[in-house]
């Protein structure tokens, strides 16, 4: 598949020099070379895979684990002991983890653990603070299966983590704000134009890997096996893009990330080849010589998206170009999307007590109908009842405060 590249010339790139994107990377890597224990966090610099700061190593690095909604260290109930004296954070090695640059955190689920931790990157302190938020959402089914283990995360556009199970069965999104919302958005669909039996649930072709996200709201999973697909977040729809080419034949991608010019960096758990790059108008992938060997990856994760600069240059030259979802204040968000009942919610996290209008508008901007709320607590979340003419459909939800201030739109599906 050809992606058309707009605005490519000199002049234009050189004027978006000053958008860089950012090059503070994240690992998930075992203790050295030939260490198959996914347990360590280190940044790395994406272009040599040369570590740059120890985050956290285990049997090493002193932490605290507390509960993301007490901030109290998590006790055992059996024994009244906490749960994490003796056992790491990631002790049961970890596969999928995003970066939150607005918020500075990096996110993970621990396999066989239905949780979301992330780490506070940004915390004082001799200790690295961990959260951890439990949730059933996470326990899908038996965490023992391998389907069930969730391998794929990565931050979206909209500001939004996602997560994705390696059979394909569950897109998780979680907020990343104050107040955590974990929603449990379906299965993905294969595409029609998926063909040579390609799916996205087939364990052989499409199980493991990482996942990274563009500029226009979609995701981009790259399995462990290379193939690569695009996946729609609002139908879930999952497109097969090709197969990376010219990587060693043990070589399975287990991380990826965006560097600073666009290509898709890739990582692997089982090689020791270091770092390789492609880029999706060819698929074939380029070892990044110099690349640190020390340390393989089952995970990279960073801010980047795909297409920034574009997007970039089409909103400063003038090119329509509507963002997937806008936010200008707070956490606020709209869940479950898809809307599959006559209802949907919206968290106000962290607005101050007020007046607010949520109002639902079709594509065209036509609004079908608006609703009221009065907001009393920074961790409200109000439900908002569809009118029965409401037809199935993607539409806009935005909401305003009492001075007609847009406090964040977004966009869901109606089931």
């Amino acid at each position: 598949m050809n992606f058309k590249i707009l605005l490519s010339t000199t002049f234009i790139v050189s004027s978006f020099a000053a958008m860089a994107q950012d090059a503070k990377t994240y690992a998930i890597t075992g203790d050295g070379n030939g260490g198959f224990a996914w347990m360590n966090i280190r940044q790395v610099d994406i272009s040599t895979g040369k570590v740059i700061r120890e985050i956290y190593q285990r049997d090493k690095t002193a932490f605290v684990m507390l509960d993301a909604a007490t901030k109290k260290q998590v006790i055992n109930p059996m024994n009244g002991i906490i749960k994490f004296n003796d056992a790491a954070p990631t002790a049961t090695m970890v596969a999928a983890a995003a970066y939150d640059k607005r918020h500075d955190k990096l996110f993970f689920t621990p396999m066989r653990i239905g949780e979301l931790r992330w780490v506070d990157l940004n915390a004082k302190g001799d200790a690295q603070k961990f959260y951890t938020e439990q949730t059933q959402l996470l326990n899908t089914l038996d965490l023992k299966d391998e389907a069930n283990h969730i391998t794929r995360m990565d931050i979206a556009a909209d500001g939004n983590g996602y997560a994705i199970t390696n059979d394909g069965n569950h897109l998780i999104r979680f907020t990343t704000g104050k107040k955590t919302v974990i929603t449990d958005l379906g299965n993905l669909v294969d595409a029609e134009s998926n063909k040579n039996g390609i799916s996205i649930h087939n364990r052989c072709t499409s199980w493991g890997g990482d996942m990274v996200a563009d500029a226009y709201g979609k995701l981009y999973v790259i399995s462990a096996a290379h193939q690569v697909f695009k996946v729609d977040i609002d139908t879930r729809i999952t497109t097969h893009l090709g197969t990376i080419n010219n990587l060693p034949a043990n070589f399975t991608t287990n991380g990826a990330a965006v560097d600073e010019s666009e290509n898709i960096v890739v990582s692997s758990a089982n090689s020791f080849d270091g770092y390789y790059k492609f880029k999706l108008d060819d698929f074939n992938a380029v070892k990044m010589e110099g690349s640190d060997k020390t340390y393989n990856a089952s995970d990279l994760a960073n801010c980047n998206l795909l297409f920034q600069k574009e997007a970039d240059a089409k909103k400063s030259f003038g090119v329509p170009y509507v963002s997937p979802i806008t936010i200008s204040n707070g956490d606020a968000r709209v869940f479950p999307n898809p809307v599959t009942s006559n209802e949907f919610r919206v968290l106000f996290d962290g607005q101050k007590a007020g007046q607010y209008t949520v109002a639902l508008s079709d594509l065209s901007g036509k609004v079908v109908m608006t609703t009221r709320v009065t907001v009393s607590s920074k961790l409200q979340s109000q439900s908002v009842q569809l009118l029965r003419a409401i037809a199935k459909g993607m539409y806009l939800v935005k909401v305003t405060d009492a001075a007609n201030k847009i406090i964040f739109t977004e966009r869901i599906v109606v089931q």
